[in-house]
Order: C-alpha cells, then structure tokens, then sequence
C-alpha cells in the first residue's frame, strides 16, 4: 500500500512556473513506477508525464518542452517541473504510483494508487 500526498500548487502568472511535489509513503517507494495527470474542470483527466522506477521518463506531446517529471528515491518523492505555464494549464494535478518494477505507463487506468490532487492556477 502507498499513500501519496500532493503539495507545491498555487496560482501563479502566465509565463512563471511551479514545482509540484508528490510525497510517498513505504519504503518500497524505488520499486515504483510514478505518473503525473491532470484535470479541468469539465475535461477528462489527461496524462502528464511518467518516470519509470529505473528513472527512464517521458512526457506527453501537450507538455513537451514545458513540463520535466524527475524523482529523489532518497526522499521518496517525485517532482513536476512546469515552466511557461499558460492559463489552460489550470487544473488539478494527481500524482500516480504503479509497481512493482514496471515500465512507464501513460493510462490512468495502470496505475493503483492516488493522491488527493493540488490545484494549480494560472492567470493570465
């Protein structure tokens, strides 16, 4: 079982960034397969980015560029680095773990654990 919590959203301007923070409980935290997602209200939820446990990571085209996942096994954490955010970035952003020792998943539905969300906003 693995408990995760969100942290680091906020509002901030078009054009700033955020670093979003996922903590996860256990110690098997490195056997994890972590994925970040999102949500509008109104709009499903849509894949972000995934780090695999041997830390192999991609990001989905939407983010390309903008968005960096990376994970400190050491802190049992995993991170999203967004830059450039623009308005339609505002969502709630959930944090995802699937294990053990899996490749990068990018469906919602591989994964088995969640967090509660952050929300994240973004003005204009």
């Amino acid at each position: 079982q693995v408990q995760l919590v969100e942290s680091g959203g906020g509002l901030v301007q078009a054009g700033g960034s955020l670093r979003l923070s996922c903590a996860a409980s256990g110690r098997t935290f490195n056997r994890y397969t972590m994925g970040w997602f999102r949500q509008a209200p109104g709009k499903e939820r849509e894949f972000l980015a995934t780090i695999s446990w041997r830390g192999s990571a991609y990001c989905a085209d939407s983010v390309q560029g903008r968005f960096t996942i990376s994970r400190d096994n050491a802190k049992n954490t995993v991170y999203l680095q967004m830059n450039s955010l623009k308005p339609e970035d505002t969502a709630v952003y959930y944090c995802a773990a699937v294990g053990d020792f899996v490749p990068i998943k990018l469906r919602q539905d591989e994964y088995d654990y969640w967090g509660q969300g952050t929300q994240v906003t973004v003005s204009s």
